[in-house]
Formats: structure tokens, sequence, C-alpha cells
């Protein structure tokens, strides 16, 4: 009896069922990342930063290379010709500059920009200043010359670079600048200006008068033109003097005219009122059929047609 087994009961032999949301199977905790795989919002802009940076510098070290790949030329000496010098080795010199022993040194009033030497603006602006001043200081001389007779029509060159001087027109140059300025402005000079050279060596500068012209002031000029015209002026204003004159007796003429017939009707209105007056008076009354003319006169004419004894004097005319 001892022998015999004793049953379990149920619930000791059943196992719990498990939860699987709770604890995962070993088969999918292999399959799935964990929550360390993927990196963090702190990583990810790092690693944005370090690609943006590697890029960057990838960039410029392309771009220097380039750069310095395309100038690893040397120039040419300017002594050599171009037969001699060898062109795969070394860039021909350009135009206005000068080259020695692989360098570029530009002329004066040139500068250099690559692998070419270009005009310096603030040269050429210089070059065009002083030249401007030339111009003004000789043709105004010349202008008051011909207007007030004050100033001389050939201005000594010597003069204008003493006032040059002066007013430090040109200190703001070095003095190979202020050299090359000064050579070009004299070209420029001697094309836009007459020169001659007087009799104590000097070289003087006189306008030309078609430049000269635009330098005169408005008085002048209009003084000038009164002058020339002098003639034509005159017989204008002569021809509509007269013709103001004549139009004015014509106008009296006709007011004369139409003055004197309008006082005949009057006079004729009041003859004849004073006619029938008289003629309808009774026999015992005194009533005059004639009228002194000057009391007539002195009733109808106005005090200013008075004075001219002409306009009544054609009244009776008329009536005669």
């Amino acid at each position: 009896m001892d022998s015999i087994p004793r049953k379990r009961p149920k619930s000791e032999t059943k196992t719990p069922k498990r939860n699987p949301k709770s604890s995962p199977s070993p088969i999918r905790s292999l399959l799935e990342p964990s929550e360390s795989f993927f990196p963090s919002k702190e990583e990810f802009a790092r690693l944005l930063t370090v690609l943006l940076v590697a890029c960057v510098v990838a960039f410029g070290c392309s771009f220097l290379a380039n750069y310095l790949g395309s100038d690893t030329k040397s120039f040419c000496d300017s002594n050599l010709d171009s037969i001699e010098s060898d062109l795969d080795l070394c860039e021909p010199c350009p135009i206005n500059g000068e080259c020695y022993q692989g360098e570029l040194k530009c002329n004066n009033g040139y500068r250099k920009q690559g692998n070419l030497c270009i005009e310096d603006g603030e040269i050429n602006e210089s070059t065009k200043k002083l030249v401007g001043h030339f111009e003004r200081k000789v043709c105004e001389a010349y202008a008051h010359n011909e207007c007030y007779g004050t100033e001389e029509i050939w201005v000594p060159e010597n003069d204008v670079w003493e006032d040059l001087r002066s007013n430090g027109f040109l200190d703001n140059l070095d003095e190979p600048a202020y050299n090359f300025v000064k050579a070009k402005a004299v070209e420029a000079v001697a094309e836009l200006l007459e020169k001659r050279t007087n009799a104590n060596g000097n070289n003087e500068l006189k306008c030309p008068e078609s430049l000269m012209e635009s330098y005169k002031p408005v008085t002048c000029r209009i003084h000038q033109w009164l002058l020339q015209h002098i003639f034509i002026i005159s017989s204008s204003c002569a021809m509509l003097v007269g013709c103001a004159i004549l139009h004015r007796k014509i106008q009296r003429k006709r007011h004369f005219s139409s003055r004197v017939e309008e006082l005949y009707d009057q006079v004729c209105d009041f003859l004849e009122e004073n006619a029938v007056t008289s003629n309808s008076a009774n026999s015992s009354s005194n009533c005059e059929p004639w009228v002194i003319a000057s009391r007539l006169r002195d009733h109808l004419l106005f005090p200013r047609e008075r004075r001219d004894p002409l306009l009544w004097s054609k009244v009776p005319v008329f009536l005669s």
C-alpha cells in the first residue's frame, strides 16, 4: 500500500502561462536591435558637423591645388624673343609690363590683375583732372580777355604748373606716379591746346576759339551778341516804333471822324427839338429859334475835347 505513488493535485502539475509582452522569446531578442544601436540626437548632430567640415576642407584643397597648378608657370623675360623662350615652360610677358626672372612688374599707370597689366583707374582720373585744370585755366584767361580785356590770351605753361603745386593738386601721388601723370598730361594738353615758344624760350598755351566760347559768362555772350547785331536790332526797333506811331495816328483819325459824326447827329437833334419848341410856343413868348454855337459846343464836348479846336470846327462844316 505504501508503494503506490500518490497523484499530484491539478494545481501543482499545471504550468503557469507566460505573457509574451513581458518576457520576449530568445530568438526575437536576437533579431531585434537594441536601443543603444541607433545614435542619439546629439551624436547625429556631431556626425553632420564632421561631414560638413570634411567637405569644406576637401573643396578648399581642390581649389587651392587647381589655382596653384594653373599658376605654376613663370613669366618669360622681356629681353628674350618669343623664339628663344620656351612657351611651354613660361608665360609670355604681357603688354605694358616688364618681366625679369619670372616676375611681372607693370609699367607706371598700370596695375597687375592676374597675368595682365590693366590701366590704373586712379592714375587715369588724376590725369583727366590735370588736363581739365589746364583747359579751364587757359580758356578762362582767353574768355576774360575777349569779354573784359583783363587777362592774357597766351598763358605761360610754368604759371599753370606753379598754380597746381601751390594748390597741392597731386600730393597724393608718389614721385614715379607724379612723373608719369605729368608726362601723360603734357601729351594730352599739347593735343587739346595751342602751344608756342616765346622769345625768352618759355612755353605758352592758348585755348582754341571754338573751346573758348563755352567759357564766356552769359552776360558777356549777351553783350557781344547785341553788339554784333546792333544794326538789325536798331532797324527792327525803328520799324516797330514807326508801326506803333502809324497805328496810333490811324486809330486817332478814326476816332476823330466817328466823334465828329456823333457831334453832328447830336447838334441836329438839338436844333430840331429847339425848332419844334419855338414853333409850338405862344406868339407872346420870346423863344428864339437860333442857338448860340459856343454854348452848344460847351454843352456837347467833353472837357478834354475842348482843347482841340479842330474837332468842333468840323461840325459846322457838316451842318453847312
